[in-house]
């Protein structure tokens, strides 16, 4: 027979609480990685014509058409060919670290300093797009790759490894 008392209702929401609590904080790290990932990846996998060939288009993009909006002003990114390759790896190797979880912190770190360089590309964005990969990539920051990533692994093995060589 179940208490009717006020007090087994509160106990009974705290453990509902805490069930899902333990459900977005298992989920929520992988669920906002991939959500960061997938734009980035997306787009990263446009760049290239063949392995380590920026395509002809990203180079025109780079070159003529992405310019930073600064203060009022427009200015051509310096060395195009240089950022169209660099951002052209980040935009694969930063969501795939996202993707396993390694390096998450890191990766999410790197794609929210892209983020802020896109926005002066495409300041009208924000509310559509920046706003949201800011606030994942801020998230990310926050909770690490979770307990299903391979950052977890790596720590749960060296734990063991310390508790082993402590003996």
């Amino acid at each position: 027979m179940t208490d009717p008392s006020p007090r087994s209702g509160v106990a009974f929401f705290r453990r509902v609480r805490a069930g899902i609590a333990n459900v977005g904080w298992l989920l929520a790290p992988i669920v906002a990685r991939i959500a960061l990932a997938l734009p980035f990846l997306r787009s990263g996998r446009t760049r290239w014509d063949g392995f380590l060939s920026i395509s002809p288009g990203t180079a025109y993009l780079f070159e003529d058409q992405f310019k930073l909006h600064v203060f009022g002003h427009l200015y051509a990114f310096p060395a195009p060919d240089v950022v169209a390759f660099v951002v052209g790896c980040a935009e694969i190797i930063l969501p795939l670290l996202l993707l396993v979880g390694l390096a998450t912190r890191f990766a999410a770190l790197g794609l929210l300093a892209m983020t802020a360089v896109i926005q002066l590309v495409f300041p009208d964005a924000w509310v559509n797009f920046h706003l949201y990969w800011a606030a994942l990539a801020l998230a990310i920051m926050a909770l690490g790759g979770g307990p299903l990533s391979l950052d977890h692994g790596i720590e749960m093995f060296a734990q063991r490894r310390r508790a082993v060589a402590m003996r």
